[in-house]
Protein backbone atom coordinates (compact mmCIF):
# COMPACT_ATOMS: atom_id res chain seq x y z
CA UNK A 1 0.00 0.00 0.00
CA UNK A 2 1.85 3.07 -0.78
CA UNK A 3 1.56 6.37 1.21
CA UNK A 4 0.11 8.11 -1.94
CA UNK A 5 -2.66 6.15 -2.04
CA UNK A 6 -3.62 7.17 1.56
CA UNK A 7 -6.79 8.67 2.19
CA UNK A 8 -6.16 12.53 2.49
CA UNK A 9 -8.19 15.65 1.66
CA UNK A 10 -5.45 17.34 -0.30
CA UNK A 11 -4.98 15.22 -2.89
CA UNK A 12 -2.36 12.40 -1.74
CA UNK A 13 -1.66 10.46 1.24
CA UNK A 14 0.13 11.44 3.58
CA UNK A 15 2.11 10.86 6.90
CA UNK A 16 -0.65 12.17 9.06
CA UNK A 17 -3.89 11.01 10.86
CA UNK A 18 -4.91 8.36 7.99
CA UNK A 19 -1.37 6.76 8.35
CA UNK A 20 -1.77 5.91 11.70
CA UNK A 21 -5.26 4.95 10.58
CA UNK A 22 -3.82 2.19 8.49
CA UNK A 23 -1.61 1.10 10.88
CA UNK A 24 -4.05 0.42 13.65
CA UNK A 25 -6.40 -1.79 10.04
CA UNK A 26 -3.13 -3.47 9.77
CA UNK A 27 -3.02 -4.57 13.15
CA UNK A 28 -6.40 -5.58 13.91
CA UNK A 29 -5.99 -7.58 10.40
CA UNK A 30 -3.41 -9.60 12.00
CA UNK A 31 -0.81 -8.49 9.84
CA UNK A 32 3.04 -7.80 10.29
CA UNK A 33 4.30 -5.99 7.56
CA UNK A 34 3.90 -2.96 5.74
CA UNK A 35 5.20 -2.77 2.47
CA UNK A 36 5.17 0.77 0.47
CA UNK A 37 7.07 1.90 -2.46
CA UNK A 38 9.58 4.20 -2.78
CA UNK A 39 9.40 7.48 -0.79
CA UNK A 40 11.84 9.78 -2.72
CA UNK A 41 11.02 12.98 -4.46
CA UNK A 42 9.37 12.29 -8.11
CA UNK A 43 10.20 14.34 -10.69
CA UNK A 44 9.18 13.77 -14.71
CA UNK A 45 6.72 10.76 -14.81
CA UNK A 46 6.04 10.87 -11.53
CA UNK A 47 7.81 7.42 -10.62
CA UNK A 48 9.32 6.70 -6.97
CA UNK A 49 11.73 4.82 -9.28
CA UNK A 50 13.38 7.92 -10.70
CA UNK A 51 13.72 10.07 -7.54
CA UNK A 52 16.31 13.08 -7.27
CA UNK A 53 17.48 11.86 -4.38
CA UNK A 54 18.24 8.46 -3.04
CA UNK A 55 17.98 9.85 0.48
CA UNK A 56 15.61 13.05 0.40
CA UNK A 57 11.74 12.06 1.29
CA UNK A 58 8.85 13.47 -1.15
CA UNK A 59 7.46 16.80 0.46
CA UNK A 60 4.53 15.76 -0.73
CA UNK A 61 3.95 13.08 1.88
CA UNK A 62 4.14 16.46 4.69
CA UNK A 63 1.29 16.52 6.37
CA UNK A 64 -0.89 19.95 6.43
CA UNK A 65 -2.84 19.11 9.34
CA UNK A 66 0.18 18.15 11.31
CA UNK A 67 1.62 21.34 10.56
CA UNK A 68 -1.51 23.42 11.58
CA UNK A 69 -1.43 21.44 14.86
CA UNK A 70 2.27 22.39 15.33
CA UNK A 71 1.31 26.21 14.08
CA UNK A 72 3.47 26.41 11.47
CA UNK A 73 -0.17 26.83 9.00
CA UNK A 74 -2.92 28.40 9.73
CA UNK A 75 -6.45 26.93 8.18
CA UNK A 76 -6.77 29.40 5.91
CA UNK A 77 -3.64 28.74 4.60
CA UNK A 78 -4.66 25.35 3.23
CA UNK A 79 -8.66 26.07 2.06
CA UNK A 80 -9.63 27.37 -1.01
CA UNK A 81 -7.06 25.10 -2.81
CA UNK A 82 -7.98 22.70 -5.29
CA UNK A 83 -5.90 19.96 -4.60
CA UNK A 84 -7.44 17.13 -6.95
CA UNK A 85 -9.96 16.72 -10.16
CA UNK A 86 -10.77 13.19 -8.89
CA UNK A 87 -11.10 12.21 -5.66
CA UNK A 88 -9.65 8.41 -6.25
CA UNK A 89 -6.51 9.87 -7.92
CA UNK A 90 -3.61 11.86 -7.50
CA UNK A 91 -2.83 14.70 -9.55
CA UNK A 92 0.89 15.63 -9.73
CA UNK A 93 0.32 18.56 -11.85
CA UNK A 94 -1.50 20.29 -9.13
CA UNK A 95 0.43 19.27 -6.47
CA UNK A 96 3.72 20.98 -8.05
CA UNK A 97 1.97 24.13 -8.17
CA UNK A 98 -0.09 24.25 -5.12
CA UNK A 99 2.26 22.09 -2.54
CA UNK A 100 5.28 24.13 -2.19
CA UNK A 101 3.24 27.34 -2.19
CA UNK A 102 1.88 26.05 1.07
CA UNK A 103 5.03 24.53 2.79
CA UNK A 104 6.90 28.12 1.73
CA UNK A 105 4.16 29.60 4.32
CA UNK A 106 5.67 26.40 6.38
CA UNK A 107 8.52 27.14 5.92
CA UNK A 108 8.65 31.05 6.72
CA UNK A 109 7.27 30.50 10.29
CA UNK A 110 9.35 27.58 10.72
CA UNK A 111 12.94 29.61 10.10
CA UNK A 112 11.67 32.35 12.63
CA UNK A 113 11.83 29.90 15.44
CA UNK A 114 13.49 26.19 14.82
CA UNK A 115 13.46 23.30 16.83
CA UNK A 116 16.63 22.33 19.36
CA UNK A 117 17.22 19.46 17.16
CA UNK A 118 17.08 21.09 13.44
CA UNK A 119 21.29 21.78 13.34
CA UNK A 120 21.53 18.34 15.00
CA UNK A 121 19.19 16.94 11.83
CA UNK A 122 21.84 18.84 9.74
CA UNK A 123 24.51 17.29 11.08
CA UNK A 124 23.91 14.31 11.23
CA UNK A 125 22.96 14.02 7.75
CA UNK A 126 25.00 16.46 6.17
CA UNK A 127 26.94 13.96 3.98
CA UNK A 128 23.87 13.78 1.65
CA UNK A 129 21.66 16.76 2.80
CA UNK A 130 23.72 19.44 1.64
CA UNK A 131 24.24 18.72 -1.71
CA UNK A 132 20.38 17.68 -2.08
CA UNK A 133 19.48 20.83 -0.73
CA UNK A 134 21.69 23.11 -3.29
CA UNK A 135 21.23 20.80 -5.87
CA UNK A 136 17.32 21.29 -5.52
CA UNK A 137 17.94 25.58 -5.04
CA UNK A 138 20.35 25.49 -8.11
CA UNK A 139 17.54 23.39 -10.20
CA UNK A 140 14.85 26.21 -9.66
CA UNK A 141 17.29 29.03 -10.32
CA UNK A 142 17.75 26.77 -13.87
CA UNK A 143 13.65 26.81 -14.21
CA UNK A 144 13.75 22.77 -13.04
CA UNK A 145 16.26 22.22 -16.41
CA UNK A 146 18.48 19.03 -15.42
CA UNK A 147 21.77 19.81 -13.81
CA UNK A 148 23.88 18.37 -16.95
CA UNK A 149 22.00 21.56 -18.90
CA UNK A 150 23.10 23.67 -16.33
CA UNK A 151 26.03 26.41 -17.21
CA UNK A 152 29.70 24.56 -16.60
CA UNK A 153 30.43 26.21 -13.03
CA UNK A 154 27.54 24.93 -11.71
CA UNK A 155 27.16 21.43 -13.31
CA UNK A 156 30.53 21.07 -12.45
CA UNK A 157 30.58 22.40 -9.05
CA UNK A 158 33.18 24.64 -9.44
CA UNK A 159 34.26 26.16 -6.27
CA UNK A 160 33.04 30.04 -6.66
CA UNK A 161 29.92 28.85 -7.84
CA UNK A 162 29.31 27.00 -5.35
CA UNK A 163 29.73 29.89 -2.84
CA UNK A 164 28.01 31.97 -5.13
CA UNK A 165 24.88 29.72 -4.93
CA UNK A 166 25.39 29.44 -0.92
CA UNK A 167 25.63 33.48 -0.61
CA UNK A 168 22.77 33.59 -3.44
CA UNK A 169 20.70 30.61 -2.60
CA UNK A 170 21.08 30.31 0.76
CA UNK A 171 16.92 31.50 1.64
CA UNK A 172 15.96 28.30 -1.01
CA UNK A 173 18.45 25.76 -0.05
CA UNK A 174 17.65 26.27 3.89
CA UNK A 175 13.84 25.72 2.15
CA UNK A 176 14.90 22.05 1.19
CA UNK A 177 16.59 21.47 4.26
CA UNK A 178 13.82 22.49 6.62
CA UNK A 179 11.49 20.59 4.24
CA UNK A 180 13.62 17.47 4.79
CA UNK A 181 13.79 17.70 8.85
CA UNK A 182 9.85 18.12 8.33
CA UNK A 183 9.47 14.97 6.48
CA UNK A 184 12.20 12.60 8.80
CA UNK A 185 10.17 14.13 11.55
CA UNK A 186 6.97 12.99 10.69
CA UNK A 187 8.43 9.42 9.13
CA UNK A 188 9.76 8.41 12.21
CA UNK A 189 7.23 9.41 14.78
CA UNK A 190 4.67 7.42 12.24
CA UNK A 191 7.76 4.54 11.91
CA UNK A 192 7.52 4.41 15.53
CA UNK A 193 4.36 4.15 16.16
CA UNK A 194 3.92 1.09 13.58
CA UNK A 195 6.84 -0.71 15.63
CA UNK A 196 5.26 -0.19 19.08
CA UNK A 197 1.87 -1.71 17.33
CA UNK A 198 3.91 -5.28 15.73
CA UNK A 199 4.22 -3.57 12.28
CA UNK A 200 7.51 -3.57 10.41
CA UNK A 201 7.65 -1.66 7.38
CA UNK A 202 9.40 -3.26 4.37
CA UNK A 203 10.64 0.08 2.35
CA UNK A 204 11.66 -0.05 -1.02
CA UNK A 205 14.91 1.23 -3.20
CA UNK A 206 15.64 1.45 -6.71
CA UNK A 207 19.13 -0.03 -7.87
CA UNK A 208 19.22 2.76 -10.12
CA UNK A 209 18.96 6.85 -9.21
CA UNK A 210 18.08 9.04 -11.78
CA UNK A 211 20.63 10.79 -14.40
CA UNK A 212 19.20 13.64 -13.53
CA UNK A 213 19.70 13.58 -9.39
CA UNK A 214 21.57 15.28 -6.29
CA UNK A 215 23.16 11.92 -6.04
CA UNK A 216 24.67 12.16 -9.94
CA UNK A 217 25.69 15.57 -8.98
CA UNK A 218 27.11 15.45 -6.28
CA UNK A 219 29.36 12.44 -6.80
CA UNK A 220 29.84 11.90 -10.98
CA UNK A 221 32.40 10.14 -10.23
CA UNK A 222 31.03 7.21 -8.72
CA UNK A 223 28.90 6.61 -12.09
CA UNK A 224 29.93 6.05 -16.13
CA UNK A 225 30.11 8.97 -17.63
CA UNK A 226 31.70 10.76 -20.13
CA UNK A 227 33.83 14.67 -19.54
CA UNK A 228 30.43 16.56 -19.99
CA UNK A 229 28.61 13.93 -17.27
CA UNK A 230 26.68 12.58 -19.64
CA UNK A 231 26.24 8.58 -19.15
CA UNK A 232 28.77 6.69 -21.30
CA UNK A 233 25.77 3.94 -21.06
CA UNK A 234 22.64 3.47 -19.62
CA UNK A 235 20.04 0.50 -17.72
CA UNK A 236 17.37 -1.25 -18.70
CA UNK A 237 16.36 -4.81 -19.42
CA UNK A 238 16.65 -7.05 -22.91
CA UNK A 239 13.80 -8.06 -24.86
CA UNK A 240 11.63 -10.80 -24.05
CA UNK A 241 8.31 -12.22 -24.47
CA UNK A 242 6.34 -9.00 -22.90
CA UNK A 243 8.52 -6.44 -25.06
CA UNK A 244 10.61 -7.34 -28.32
CA UNK A 245 12.59 -3.91 -27.81
CA UNK A 246 13.18 -4.44 -24.43
CA UNK A 247 13.10 -2.16 -21.49
CA UNK A 248 15.06 1.53 -21.71
CA UNK A 249 14.96 3.05 -18.34
CA UNK A 250 18.02 5.53 -18.95
CA UNK A 251 19.26 5.56 -15.17
CA UNK A 252 23.32 5.87 -15.39
CA UNK A 253 25.07 2.72 -14.40
CA UNK A 254 27.49 3.05 -11.71
CA UNK A 255 31.23 2.72 -12.34
CA UNK A 256 31.91 -0.88 -10.21
CA UNK A 257 35.84 0.42 -10.53
CA UNK A 258 36.11 3.24 -8.57
CA UNK A 259 33.04 1.96 -5.95
CA UNK A 260 35.50 -0.93 -5.32
CA UNK A 261 38.61 1.55 -4.67
CA UNK A 262 36.32 3.57 -2.95
CA UNK A 263 35.75 0.37 -0.60
CA UNK A 264 31.95 0.48 -1.85
CA UNK A 265 31.49 3.70 0.44
CA UNK A 266 28.56 5.36 -1.56
CA UNK A 267 26.64 1.76 -1.24
CA UNK A 268 27.16 1.15 2.67
CA UNK A 269 26.05 4.58 3.05
CA UNK A 270 23.05 4.44 1.34
CA UNK A 271 21.94 0.83 2.94
CA UNK A 272 22.64 2.08 6.41
CA UNK A 273 20.46 4.70 5.92
CA UNK A 274 17.75 2.45 3.86
CA UNK A 275 17.94 0.11 7.21
CA UNK A 276 17.28 2.97 9.76
CA UNK A 277 14.37 4.71 7.98
CA UNK A 278 12.89 1.07 7.19
CA UNK A 279 12.64 -2.14 9.11
CA UNK A 280 13.21 -4.16 5.97
CA UNK A 281 14.61 -2.98 2.63
CA UNK A 282 13.95 -4.73 -0.34
CA UNK A 283 15.85 -3.89 -3.30
CA UNK A 284 14.73 -3.58 -6.83
CA UNK A 285 16.43 -5.15 -9.70
CA UNK A 286 18.14 -7.11 -7.38
CA UNK A 287 20.16 -9.34 -10.02
CA UNK A 288 22.08 -6.02 -11.34
CA UNK A 289 24.88 -7.04 -8.58
CA UNK A 290 25.54 -9.74 -10.30
CA UNK A 291 25.06 -8.98 -14.19
CA UNK A 292 23.37 -5.74 -14.91
CA UNK A 293 22.42 -5.22 -18.81
CA UNK A 294 24.19 -1.98 -20.20
CA UNK A 295 22.94 0.22 -23.43
CA UNK A 296 24.92 2.32 -25.28
CA UNK A 297 23.59 5.65 -24.35
CA UNK A 298 21.57 7.22 -26.95
CA UNK A 299 19.53 4.02 -28.35
CA UNK A 300 16.59 4.43 -28.78
CA UNK A 301 15.72 0.41 -27.42
CA UNK A 302 17.47 -2.05 -25.31
CA UNK A 303 18.09 -4.19 -28.17
CA UNK A 304 21.66 -3.67 -28.58
CA UNK A 305 22.40 -3.54 -24.87
CA UNK A 306 25.07 -6.29 -23.17
CA UNK A 307 25.21 -8.15 -19.80
CA UNK A 308 28.36 -6.81 -17.80
CA UNK A 309 29.36 -8.33 -14.53
CA UNK A 310 28.63 -6.61 -11.42
CA UNK A 311 30.54 -6.41 -7.62
CA UNK A 312 28.71 -9.60 -6.95
CA UNK A 313 29.39 -11.54 -3.44
CA UNK A 314 32.29 -8.59 -2.44
CA UNK A 315 29.60 -6.02 -2.57
CA UNK A 316 28.12 -7.80 0.21
CA UNK A 317 30.83 -8.69 2.02
CA UNK A 318 31.45 -5.13 2.20
CA UNK A 319 27.49 -4.86 3.75
CA UNK A 320 27.95 -7.11 6.42
CA UNK A 321 31.60 -6.19 7.33
CA UNK A 322 30.47 -2.14 8.12
CA UNK A 323 26.89 -3.11 8.88
CA UNK A 324 26.26 -6.38 10.08
CA UNK A 325 23.60 -8.72 9.25
CA UNK A 326 21.00 -6.92 7.16
CA UNK A 327 17.38 -7.60 6.92
CA UNK A 328 16.92 -7.25 2.95
CA UNK A 329 13.95 -8.79 0.59
CA UNK A 330 15.85 -9.35 -3.37
CA UNK A 331 13.59 -8.54 -6.19
CA UNK A 332 15.20 -11.25 -8.43
CA UNK A 333 11.85 -11.12 -10.91
CA UNK A 334 12.41 -11.46 -14.64
CA UNK A 335 15.61 -12.63 -16.37
CA UNK A 336 17.69 -14.45 -13.57
CA UNK A 337 20.79 -16.61 -14.52
CA UNK A 338 22.99 -19.26 -12.52
CA UNK A 339 24.74 -16.26 -11.52
CA UNK A 340 22.14 -14.24 -10.01
CA UNK A 341 20.62 -17.87 -8.87
CA UNK A 342 24.06 -18.07 -6.58
CA UNK A 343 24.44 -14.44 -5.41
CA UNK A 344 21.03 -14.74 -3.48
CA UNK A 345 22.17 -18.41 -2.07
CA UNK A 346 25.20 -16.38 -0.88
CA UNK A 347 23.90 -13.36 0.84
CA UNK A 348 20.61 -15.95 2.22
CA UNK A 349 18.11 -12.85 1.16
CA UNK A 350 14.55 -13.91 0.47
CA UNK A 351 13.58 -14.28 -2.96
CA UNK A 352 10.36 -12.64 -4.48
CA UNK A 353 7.48 -15.38 -6.13
CA UNK A 354 4.77 -13.49 -8.16
CA UNK A 355 1.30 -15.65 -8.15
CA UNK A 356 0.25 -13.63 -11.61
CA UNK A 357 3.55 -15.29 -13.00
CA UNK A 358 3.04 -18.54 -12.23
CA UNK A 359 0.10 -19.94 -14.17
CA UNK A 360 1.74 -20.95 -17.58
CA UNK A 361 0.29 -24.28 -19.43
CA UNK A 362 1.79 -26.73 -19.80
CA UNK A 363 4.86 -25.45 -17.81
CA UNK A 364 5.72 -26.12 -14.33
CA UNK A 365 6.67 -22.73 -13.01
CA UNK A 366 8.76 -22.29 -9.69
CA UNK A 367 6.33 -19.78 -9.03
CA UNK A 368 3.18 -22.20 -9.09
CA UNK A 369 2.62 -22.76 -4.84
CA UNK A 370 3.46 -26.20 -4.61
CA UNK A 371 6.94 -25.27 -5.66
CA UNK A 372 7.12 -22.31 -3.36
CA UNK A 373 9.97 -22.59 -0.48
CA UNK A 374 10.12 -21.25 2.96
CA UNK A 375 12.96 -18.67 2.05
CA UNK A 376 11.03 -16.49 -0.08
CA UNK A 377 8.27 -13.70 0.29
CA UNK A 378 5.43 -14.15 -2.20
CA UNK A 379 2.91 -11.83 -3.64
CA UNK A 380 -0.09 -12.34 -5.18
CA UNK A 381 1.33 -9.36 -7.69
CA UNK A 382 3.48 -6.30 -7.20
CA UNK A 383 3.18 -2.80 -8.07
CA UNK A 384 3.52 -3.36 -11.84
CA UNK A 385 1.05 -6.09 -12.04
CA UNK A 386 -2.40 -5.64 -12.57
CA UNK A 387 -5.09 -6.54 -9.66
CA UNK A 388 -6.34 -9.94 -9.29
CA UNK A 389 -9.63 -9.03 -10.98
CA UNK A 390 -8.10 -7.03 -13.47
CA UNK A 391 -5.49 -9.85 -14.31
CA UNK A 392 -8.73 -12.59 -14.27
CA UNK A 393 -10.79 -9.86 -16.91
CA UNK A 394 -8.07 -9.08 -18.94
CA UNK A 395 -4.97 -11.59 -18.80
CA UNK A 396 -4.06 -14.04 -21.14
CA UNK A 397 -6.87 -16.21 -21.35
CA UNK A 398 -5.26 -19.88 -21.04
CA UNK A 399 -3.36 -18.53 -17.88
CA UNK A 400 -6.85 -17.46 -16.27
CA UNK A 401 -8.16 -20.47 -17.35
CA UNK A 402 -5.25 -22.55 -15.54
CA UNK A 403 -5.14 -20.33 -12.22
CA UNK A 404 -9.16 -21.43 -12.47
CA UNK A 405 -8.01 -25.09 -13.02
CA UNK A 406 -5.29 -25.07 -10.27
CA UNK A 407 -7.07 -23.43 -7.85
CA UNK A 408 -10.50 -25.12 -8.36
CA UNK A 409 -12.17 -21.88 -8.94
CA UNK A 410 -15.95 -21.99 -10.23
CA UNK A 411 -17.42 -19.25 -11.30
CA UNK A 412 -19.30 -18.27 -8.95
CA UNK A 413 -15.88 -17.83 -6.43
CA UNK A 414 -14.38 -14.93 -5.98
CA UNK A 415 -11.42 -14.92 -7.55
CA UNK A 416 -9.25 -12.41 -5.58
CA UNK A 417 -9.63 -14.28 -2.64
CA UNK A 418 -8.71 -17.14 -4.09
CA UNK A 419 -5.82 -15.64 -4.87
CA UNK A 420 -4.82 -14.69 -1.32
CA UNK A 421 -5.61 -17.97 0.06
CA UNK A 422 -3.46 -19.97 -2.78
CA UNK A 423 -0.66 -17.31 -1.13
CA UNK A 424 -1.66 -17.72 2.48
CA UNK A 425 -1.14 -21.72 1.94
CA UNK A 426 2.24 -21.47 0.41
CA UNK A 427 5.36 -22.61 2.33
CA UNK A 428 7.04 -19.24 2.07
CA UNK A 429 7.74 -17.37 5.48
CA UNK A 430 6.09 -14.01 3.92
CA UNK A 431 3.43 -12.76 1.86
CA UNK A 432 2.95 -9.56 1.20
CA UNK A 433 -1.17 -8.96 -0.12
CA UNK A 434 -1.69 -6.17 -2.42
CA UNK A 435 -4.76 -3.49 -0.51
CA UNK A 436 -6.55 -3.86 -3.66
CA UNK A 437 -6.71 -7.16 -3.91
CA UNK A 438 -8.83 -7.29 -0.47
CA UNK A 439 -11.04 -4.84 -1.39
CA UNK A 440 -11.93 -6.65 -5.29
CA UNK A 441 -11.13 -3.61 -7.51
CA UNK A 442 -9.52 -3.99 -11.18
CA UNK A 443 -7.38 -2.25 -13.42
CA UNK A 444 -8.58 0.87 -12.62
CA UNK A 445 -6.63 0.52 -9.55
CA UNK A 446 -3.61 -0.50 -10.84
CA UNK A 447 -0.28 1.36 -9.95
CA UNK A 448 2.07 0.98 -13.05
CA UNK A 449 2.08 -0.37 -16.73
CA UNK A 450 6.25 -0.71 -17.25
CA UNK A 451 7.40 1.38 -19.89
CA UNK A 452 4.69 3.59 -19.96
CA UNK A 453 4.17 6.90 -19.63
CA UNK A 454 1.71 9.00 -17.98
CA UNK A 455 -1.77 7.52 -15.75
CA UNK A 456 0.87 5.61 -13.56
CA UNK A 457 1.17 5.90 -9.68
CA UNK A 458 -1.64 7.95 -9.17
CA UNK A 459 -4.50 5.69 -7.33
CA UNK A 460 -5.91 6.76 -3.75
CA UNK A 461 -8.12 4.07 -2.09
CA UNK A 462 -11.69 5.82 -1.11
CA UNK A 463 -11.91 7.13 2.76
CA UNK A 464 -13.65 4.03 4.95
CA UNK A 465 -12.15 1.22 2.64
CA UNK A 466 -9.93 0.23 5.59
CA UNK A 467 -12.56 -0.60 8.45
CA UNK A 468 -13.29 -2.97 10.95
CA UNK A 469 -15.58 -5.60 8.77
CA UNK A 470 -12.48 -5.69 6.48
CA UNK A 471 -10.60 -6.03 9.11
CA UNK A 472 -12.14 -8.89 10.50
CA UNK A 473 -12.35 -11.07 7.39
CA UNK A 474 -8.59 -10.62 6.54
CA UNK A 475 -7.97 -11.54 10.57
CA UNK A 476 -9.84 -14.85 9.99
CA UNK A 477 -8.19 -15.53 6.27
CA UNK A 478 -4.47 -14.96 7.95
CA UNK A 479 -5.50 -17.19 10.70
CA UNK A 480 -6.73 -19.86 8.81
CA UNK A 481 -3.58 -20.46 7.42
CA UNK A 482 -1.64 -19.56 11.11
CA UNK A 483 -0.08 -16.29 9.89
CA UNK A 484 -1.35 -14.26 12.66
CA UNK A 485 1.42 -12.87 14.96
CA UNK A 486 0.79 -14.80 18.12
CA UNK A 487 0.21 -17.94 16.29
CA UNK A 488 3.24 -17.87 14.58
CA UNK A 489 4.72 -17.44 17.82
CA UNK A 490 3.18 -20.33 19.27
CA UNK A 491 3.80 -22.29 16.35
CA UNK A 492 7.52 -21.68 16.36
CA UNK A 493 7.82 -23.03 19.25
CA UNK A 494 7.06 -26.30 18.78
CA UNK A 495 9.80 -28.45 17.74
CA UNK A 496 8.21 -29.87 14.43
CA UNK A 497 7.95 -26.35 12.50
CA UNK A 498 11.07 -25.09 14.81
Amino acid sequence: MPIFSLPSKYGIGTLGEEAYKFIDFLKKSGQTYWQILPIGTTGFGDSPYQSFSAYAGNPYFIDLDFLINEGLLNKEDVENIKWYEEPDKVDYEILYKSRYQVLRKAYEKFRISPPPDFEKFKFENDYWLKNYAMYSAIKDYHSGMPFYMWEDGYKFRKKEYILKAENELSDRICFYEILQYLFSAQWFKLKEYANRNGIKIIGDIPIYVAADSADVWGEPEQFSLDKDLMPTAVAGCPPDAFSDDGQLWGNPLYDWKYMKKDGYGWWIRRIAYSSKLYDIVRIDHFRAFSAYYSIPYGDKNAVNGKWVKGPSNELFDAFEKKLGKLSIIAEDLGTIDNDARELLSYTKYPGMRVLQFAFTPDTESSYLPHNITKNCVVYTGTHDNDTAVGFMKDGDGSQVAFMKEYQRIDDGDSFNWSLIKAAMATSADTVILQMQDFLGLDNSARINIPSTLGGNWQWRISENCCNDWLAKIIYDCTKTYFRVPEIKKAREKQSNFA
